[in-house]
């Protein structure tokens, strides 16, 4: 018997200035999520300002107009809600979740900092400071710090948007005036460059309204100029080699560059992404660490859902340092070839759906470590509106992924898994003098 096809209840509507607005009633229990995105991510932000989408993560919670510092945080918190936000490659978010009889409050105060955030001297610097000190803690000193998240895309790619620090520059966020400043605000921050969604205990009707009477007399803005992110065809490996200054491992990561968004190749990559990645059932786990035992860990994965640009299949592989990354490489490649020539049986690929269909229902109930109550829902509609225009896909993208058959499996895996669109990245312990 088939599965029951998914019916999550969406309501949307695009507000005179621009906003595109989400709301997803659910009873179940009394609580509202609320998130505002923004489509400004780091890929996106453009040259000489790298680092401005992460800074701006940060410059939203230091006050608005009627909310002074960090008011924003106590408001929400003495509400019984918790809050975040996140800088992704095409989209930076906001989000809250709090008891339903705070749904005002929150619209409030994220129509109040998109309208009148407060950019000035003072919090400019301070919070240029946070950021660089969260760098430094958080990736140059910590053992395989930003591997391979920001090691991988300057090898694989050649364009400046998909390829650059995205945790930006020191140098182009020391050089950033306050006037730089401003002007990145008011153009991402912008409500034609957003999406409001709701998500909960609540009335759509009613929660419309509200959204209506905070955000729609926002005045849009200019649209943001369109970045390229294309990137030329590529037709060698790509070769790259980072020191591994605290961790005892060598490391490696392999990058396939994957389809384009919505097409055929898209839906298939992705079912065979969970072919080798799929935990310690997947094929390229059970090779290196069960049968081989050469590596200690290995993982995958290729964020198709949440990213609207070039973007890799990446394996990231910790070997044990008797043996070589060449040897290592070599025995990937022997997973990669025997599924090329002998495909996926029907067994298998039906249990890699059952685990995709699975994983995409536990997203959507939860999410960002499940401490906040829907937050993959409100992730998946807010990605599904910027990107296709269209958050009714939430219940209609499986459809795609669920029809891959075994020889479409194939084809893509001969199609796309060659060296010569593929990067290689090399973390070597400087202390340690690994296997080369």
């Amino acid at each position: 018997m088939s599965p029951r096809k998914l019916q999550i209840p969406v309501e949307h509507a695009t507000f005179a200035n621009g906003l595109r607005v989400v709301a997803s009633p659910d009873r179940s229990a009394p609580f509202v999520t609320v998130g505002v995105y923004y489509q400004i991510g780091f890929r996106l932000e453009p040259r000489g300002r790298s680092g401005f989408a992460h800074l701006f993560e940060h410059m939203m919670f230091q006050g608005s107009e009627n909310a002074g510092k960090m008011e924003h945080i106590r408001l929400v918190n003495s509400s019984g809600g918790l809050l975040n936000g996140t800088t992704n490659y095409d989209i930076t978010n906001y989000f809250e979740s709090v008891p339903s009889n705070a749904l005002e409050r929150v619209l409030w105060l994220e129509a109040d900092r998109m309208r009148a955030l407060k950019v000035d001297e003072e919090n400019l610097r301070n919070q240029r400071d946070v950021v660089k000190e969260e760098v430094r803690v958080n990736v140059l000193n910590q053992p395989y710090g930003g591997f391979p998240w920001l090691d991988l895309p300057p090898v694989a790619f050649r364009n400046w948007p998909n390829a650059h620090n995205f945790y930006g520059d020191f140098a182009d966020l020391d050089a950033a005036t306050l006037a730089d400043v401003q002007q990145f605000f008011r153009t991402y921050y912008a409500p034609n460059n957003a999406v409001l969604l709701m998500l909960g205990d609540l009335e759509p009707a009613e929660a419309l309204a509200f959204a209506r009477r905070y955000f729609e007399d926002i005045p849009r803005q200019p649209s943001p100029p369109r970045a390229d992110v294309s990137e030329p065809p590529q037709t060698d490996e790509r070769r790259g080699e980072v020191a591994e200054k605290l961790g005892p491992l060598p490391a490696l990561a392999i990058g396939y560059t994957m389809p384009e968004r919505e097409t055929s190749d898209w839906y298939a990559a992705a079912i065979l992404d969970r072919v080798l990645h799929g935990g310690r059932a997947g094929r390229v786990y059970r090779k290196l660490v069960l049968d081989e035992q050469m590596a200690v860990d290995v993982d995958g994965n290729a964020d198709l859902l949440e990213t609207n640009g070039p973007t890799q299949m990446v394996t990231r592989i910790f070997h044990k340092p008797e043996f070589t990354s060449e040897g290592t490489v070599a025995v990937f490649d022997e997973v990669i070839e025997e599924l090329q020539h002998r495909g996926t049986a029907h067994d298998e690929l039906e249990d890699v759906k059952v685990k995709f269909r699975s994983d995409y229902y536990s997203m959507l109930e939860g999410g960002m470590g499940s401490y906040m109550p829907r937050f993959g829902l409100m992730h998946y509609l807010a990605c599904f509106t910027l990107f296709d225009g269209d958050p009714q896909r939430i219940n209609t993208i499986l459809d795609g992924f669920l029809s891959v058959t075994p020889d479409r499996i194939q084809s893509v895996a001969k199609k796309y898994l060659v060296p010569g669109n593929r990067a290689v990245l090399l973390r070597r312990p400087v202390n340690r003098g690994g296997a080369s």
